[in-house]
């Protein structure tokens, strides 16, 4: 292994480390010799997913039920990472909240509710925010550490509502999110460079998970490689952006959608 990539025994939190990408990104670390914590509120399949990294890796991994929008829940992290001598080294702001199919076209912005709107936002953007600040704090302690935020290709671009079918639609609170999360990373970057911390963002495009295949005929033909993603393709990204492979960039915005943005 390059050394600039090993990061043996550092320690790095993972906001919805149970999910499709997030138990990705945890295996991404295990691979260069990271130690994974999976944060999230569904216990038993993080359990699982870090039993699997520990057999395969030969490496420890932790998972750790909690709300990502509760102060008291990351408080309660961080506690444990002391407990169990834990380095605060990095931290990636995985989580997201995603839009649900409905009959009574919720999503549409002339019906879209104040009570979605400020729940998707929690979940999407004030956790990360929430996350950064309480973890940051202690990676600022050892004057060292990498956040990297998950934002998406619709972070870049708007969403094409043709692609759904059933009048369904990508909801307001997907792109203000994902817009978001770029401007938190750029300002937190700022905000911690003198301290020792670097700050990215990584945007993914689509991957295939079992989608319709009216709508991945669609999407494929926007992407100039027409293809979404697979998995696993975003692993080497991640292993660089937390690692020192990439120990000169700092409030960068890493754009991986096969060309998509680009058209």
């Amino acid at each position: 292994m390059n050394k600039n990539f090993n990061i043996k025994g550092q320690s790095v939190v993972i906001t919805g480390g149970a999910g499709l990408l997030g138990s990705m990104h945890a295996e991404a670390v295990a691979e260069i010799g990271g130690i994974p914590i999976l944060f999230d509120s569904n216990f038993n399949t993080a359990k699982k997913i870090s039993e699997k990294i520990k057999k395969n890796y030969s490496t420890m991994c932790f998972p750790f039920k909690g709300d990502v929008t509760k102060e008291k829940d990351i408080k309660n992290l961080v506690k444990f990472m002391i407990k169990k001598k834990l380095k605060f080294y990095g931290l990636i702001n995985n989580v997201a909240s995603n839009p649900v199919i409905n009959k009574k076209n919720e999503n549409d912005l002339e019906k879209f509710s104040l009570k979605n709107w400020n729940s998707e936002l929690n979940v999407g953007l004030t956790s990360s925010f929430l996350c950064s600040k309480i973890i940051g704090k202690k990676m600022v302690k050892n004057k060292k550490g990498v956040i990297i935020n998950i934002s998406s290709d619709l972070g870049i671009i708007s969403p094409d509502q043709r692609l759904y079918k059933n009048s369904f639609k990508k909801p307001v609170t997907y792109s203000v999110v994902k817009h978001g999360i770029i401007g938190l990373t750029k300002y937190l970057a700022t905000y911690w460079a003198k301290e020792g911390l670097r700050v990215n963002c990584l945007c993914p495009g689509g991957v295939h998970d079992n989608q319709d295949k009216t709508f991945v005929n669609k999407i494929e033909k926007l992407i100039p490689m027409g293809r979404m993603a697979n998995v696993s393709e975003y692993k080497g990204a991640i292993q660089f952006m937390i690692s020192n492979a990439s120990s000169y960039m700092n409030g960068a915005t890493l754009i991986i959608d096969g060309g998509r943005t680009i058209w």
